[in-house]
């Protein structure tokens, strides 16, 4: 009985130019396709985001695995297609009702030239214009092409607009389509969202699979949960103080806190620039004061975000420090675009964690010594119920001290 042959065994050498090559192909690769990385970033974190729920309803409803994400995707293109019918609808009014505007507008240019004519012909102080040197006429009909030009560049960037517009809409359906696969043939394992198998390494993968996922979920819910107080506070305390488009600033800081040290100074100047303009100022005070009132009361509300909320709701778990965010907000916005900043922290902890793993494996250590092992995190319910029963504890034992 004869055996298959082994083939030959690789050579250090061999090894170290199959893995170079390799990695210049994957490099080409990368920066030939640069584009499409950011739809791919979406359609993961998207799975991430569907797959408790998908977990939930297959859980609690017994629902099979693929009906289950079937109605999620469904309520999801519900949702997308509502949403582009309203603010379709919403831009092609704004558009007729300028189109309106500036044909009214070309029709009342030539009594505007007659009363401009009979305005010149009359005094103006002690000097009298000669009026009859001046080719009105000309001069209307340069104002006409002036705007026609005007229109014709509205036009252009309208074209941009919709180009723009459709470019999104294909984007969106291939983070939809991607996602959809990715998620259904998971099968509702985990694990099987994204499948290496190297050998020798399992325990190492299945640990550094771990230690990213419990970075990413501390991120993404964590802002979640964090943008929906600070938009909810925003609107209450803005609504109370008489700020003009409350709900929009409060839309914006909550989604500056993707970005420290800029997204709140952006918050500030917009709020200050609001307060400072609107018509209306509540407490009878002057324009100056009332600024300093309103960005004294968002400065207070970010610092408890920052100090009290944010460390309780995060736990330390990215550990990475903010002006290091800011940096890498600023490469990954040239890399990735606009989804480069709001992902900027995770993918830093997470290039972090990889780069400790290799200079640890480069000098023979253990790449998980000193790393402490973390539980898995419970439910964000239990979260909530954990958190309003130790600030019920704290407010009786105040109370008891008091007494």
């Amino acid at each position: 009985m004869t055996t298959a042959p082994r083939t030959p065994v690789w050579t250090s050498t061999t090894k170290l130019v199959v893995g170079l090559t390799l990695v210049a192909i994957l490099a080409g690769m990368l920066i030939k396709f640069q584009s499409i990385l950011p739809p791919l970033l979406m359609a993961f974190i998207l799975v991430y985001l569907l797959y408790p729920i998908a977990s939930f309803l297959t859980r609690k409803l017994h629902f099979q695995w693929s009906l289950s994400v079937n109605l999620i995707y469904l309520v999801l293109v519900i949702l997308i297609l509502g949403l582009l019918t309203i603010a379709g609808f919403e831009i092609f009014t704004q558009i007729q009702s300028l189109i309106g505007l500036v044909t009214r507008s070309l029709d009342d240019i030539p009594l505007l030239v007659d009363n401009l004519t009979r305005t010149l012909q009359e005094y103006i102080g002690p000097f009298v214009p000669e009026v009859e040197t001046l080719n009105l006429e000309q001069l209307g009909t340069q104002l006409i092409d002036n705007i026609q030009a005007g229109l014709g560049r509205i036009g252009e960037l309208l074209g941009r607009l919709a180009s723009g517009a459709v470019n999104t809409l294909v984007w969106t359906l291939f983070v939809l389509i991607v996602s959809y696969f990715i998620l259904i043939e998971s099968g509702g394992l985990r694990e099987r969202i994204i499948q290496v198998n190297l050998p020798g390494y399992s325990e190492d993968y299945a640990r550094m699979s771990k230690e990213v996922a419990r970075i990413w979920n501390a991120f993404l819910r964590g802002q979640i949960i964090l943008i929906t107080i600070s938009t909810i506070t925003y609107t209450i305390v803005l609504g109370s103080m008489g700020i003009s488009y409350a709900v929009g600033i409060a839309l914006l800081a909550g989604l500056a806190r993707f970005l420290p040290y800029v997204g709140p100074f952006i918050t500030w100047t917009v709020l200050a620039l609001v307060a400072f303009f609107q018509a209306f100022k509540p407490f009878g005070v002057s324009a100056l004061v009332y600024t300093l009132i309103v960005l004294a009361v968002g400065w207070l509300i970010d610092a408890l975000l920052d100090n009290i909320i944010s460390p309780r709701i995060m736990a330390e778990t990215l550990k990475v420090h903010p002006a290091a965010v800011l940096v890498a907000a600023i490469i990954a916005l040239d890399l990735l675009g606009v989804l480069g900043v709001v992902i900027a922290a995770p993918i830093l902890a997470t290039l972090q964690l990889i780069l400790r793993y290799v200079i640890r494996k480069l000098f023979d250590l253990d790449p998980w010594e000193g790393l402490a092992e973390h539980p898995t995190p419970p439910p964000l319910r239990v979260q909530f119920r954990e958190w309003l029963a130790n600030l019920r504890a704290k407010l009786r034992l105040n109370q008891q001290k008091k007494l």
